[in-house]
């Protein structure tokens, strides 16, 4: 595999994150293995999707609230 990749090839998860739209800053692989999408990525989205992202430069806007407290 080694040689592949030395005459061009591209691994398959930077392969992947090309069909997916995603550019080098969009995203890191966390400790723990998780993609996590940095601010860079949330900005061209364009709004807040609700789901808590660790990046959300739009103050989780779209988060919804829980009753009791939680969260």
């Amino acid at each position: 595999m080694d040689n592949e990749m030395e005459r061009g090839q591209k691994d398959p998860t930077q392969e992947r994150m090309e069909r997916l739209g995603l550019e080098p800053g969009d995203y890191y692989v966390s400790p723990e293995g998780y993609l996590v999408f940095t601010e860079q990525y949330h900005r061209k989205r364009g709004y807040c999707c609700g789901n808590r992202c660790r990046h959300c430069p739009y103050g989780h806007e779209a988060v919804r609230k829980v009753q009791g407290g939680h969260r």
